[in-house]
């Protein structure tokens, strides 16, 4: 039997010049059409999770709210939201960071952490760690405690985890490109 990292290198979709010529981009869609392997993706982020001992899940927009949600609820803790700036409706903390090109600007509403919660940072994809870092600062503005880091794909090629380890917590991906 495939091991989950195997079984999703062959289900993750390569397409080719997206979002601009040059990027492989991974396709993660497919895995939402299995209902039994999106759960065993999970199962495996929830366990990790457990282990850290979280308080809350902070889920990065938008592919970090596929699998963010369904972990919290396997662990019965909240899941925080971390959006584009704008896309929140009530009082917001904001942190803008670098891109490629330009800047982003992310939120979370300024009642998500409670001083000392211990959140566990989720999103979809580790490439640069911009945006996993962005959401940690975010949860350390409102004087919460980052526990780790997880993701589903890593592009390791991209060197994100480097941009983590100065956290010095767990960084977890499920599989590694």
């Amino acid at each position: 039997m495939n091991s989950l990292t195997d079984r999703l290198k062959e289900v993750i979709r390569d397409v080719p010049d997206f979002p601009k010529p040059g990027i492989m981009f991974k396709d993660i869609t497919p895995i939402l059409q299995n209902p039994q392997l999106a759960a065993q993706i999970v199962d495996a982020l929830s366990e990790e999770a457990r282990s850290l001992n979280v308080d809350a899940i902070a889920g990065v927009e938008s592919r970090g709210f596929f699998f963010g949600p369904q972990m919290a609820r396997s662990l019965s803790v909240p899941f925080i939201p971390i959006r584009k700036k704008g896309k929140l409706p009530y009082h917001t903390v904001s942190y803008a960071y670098d891109l490629e090109y330009g800047q982003a600007v992310v939120e979370m509403h300024k009642d998500a952490v409670d001083p000392g919660m211990r959140v566990l940072v989720h999103d979809d994809l580790l490439a640069t760690g911009g945006t996993a870092m962005a959401g940690a600062e975010l949860v350390k503005m409102q004087q919460g405690v980052i526990t780790g880091f997880s993701f589903l794909v890593e592009l390791a090629f991209l060197n994100g985890r480097n941009a983590l380890e100065p956290y010095q917590i767990p960084i977890h991906s499920v599989v590694t490109y």
